[in-house]
């Protein structure tokens, strides 16, 4: 890995790449989360290339690997991507922060028309990395006992309108693969989660957000694959071979331009009740 983009400075260019977005693709896609849609046969998953910011690892993540975690996402949608269409991304770094002991930078990767460069989809990944590890130091940096000694976070949703239908999900081996693959990390790979300071694969984060989408696709339709937004935080590690529901609630309106923008409370929870993600999302009204 070339990590030469230590210190990664804000305005750094870090890559780009040129994708055709064929059926064969999102078909993948779909059946690697089970999210199966009929605007499918038109148009390619938002999130179809969650994971564009991580080619460029590189340029912008910091030297100490060990404990590195995803701690927020930000999702801009601002049209549909047409199945067939030949896409490119740009990635960049626009912030980097120190909050509570961990150095954060912020990736920004667009993806857009290859032919006219009209963006479809933005991302803001917010990638946490701990000070260097002492020489000698052991132990894991997060195992099964964490969830228990967080503080208790306030009362969350809010939202009093209705529940959007919500999804259920176990994430096994062949799921990480799929999503995570075709290479060994610490997302596919059980030894090489221990050599970064986990006990056990540690579940993309960037899935969780796709599950995310999947509920307010399911509700919206095209209101979110040209308009929807989202941010969200990632609130506590998910494990392989466990089970989460995504769920979304409605909590009020906006006027915007001629249209009406709902929007939402997003969370997702394991079944022993750990809140891994939580956050905002929100759609234009369809039709």
């Amino acid at each position: 890995m070339n990590l030469r983009g230590e210190p990664a400075n804000v305005g750094r260019h870090c890559g780009g790449n040129r994708y055709d977005i064929t059926p064969e693709i999102v078909s993948f896609y779909a059946d690697a989360l089970d999210d199966h849609h009929p605007l499918q046969e038109r148009y390619a998953p938002p999130l179809l290339h969650h994971s564009e910011c991580y080619k460029f690892v590189g340029d912008w993540y910091l030297k100490n690997l060990f404990g590195n975690l995803h701690g927020r996402q930000d999702w801009e949608l601002f049209a549909p991507i047409p199945v067939g269409a030949a896409v490119r991304t740009r990635s960049t770094i626009i912030d980097r922060y120190s909050r509570r002991g961990r150095d954060w930078v912020v990736n920004e990767t667009d993806l857009f028309d290859a032919e006219d460069a009209r963006l479809f989809v933005r991302g803001r990944t917010h990638q946490s990395f701990l000070p260097p590890k002492p020489e000698g130091e052991a132990g894991y940096v997060v195992d099964g006992t964490t969830a228990r000694k967080k503080t208790p976070p306030p009362p969350f949703p809010t939202a009093t309108g209705p529940d959007l239908a919500s999804v259920t999900k176990t994430v096994d081996e062949r799921r990480c693969w799929m999503f995570s693959g075709p290479g060994s990390n610490y997302h596919t790979d059980r030894a090489q989660a221990e050599k970064l300071g986990f006990p056990n694969i540690v579940v993309q984060g960037m899935m969780s957000t796709c599950f995310v989408s999947q509920v307010m696709q399911d509700h919206f339709g095209m209101g979110w694959l040209a308009g929807g937004r989202m941010s969200v935080k990632l609130t506590n590690v998910l494990w392989v071979d466990e089970t989460v529901t995504a769920h979304g609630r409605i909590r009020d309106e906006t006027p915007e331009g001629t249209g009406t923008r709902i929007h939402c409370e997003v969370w997702i929870d394991k079944d022993d009740g750990t809140r891994i993600l939580v956050g905002e999302a929100s759609a234009l009204r369809d039709g």
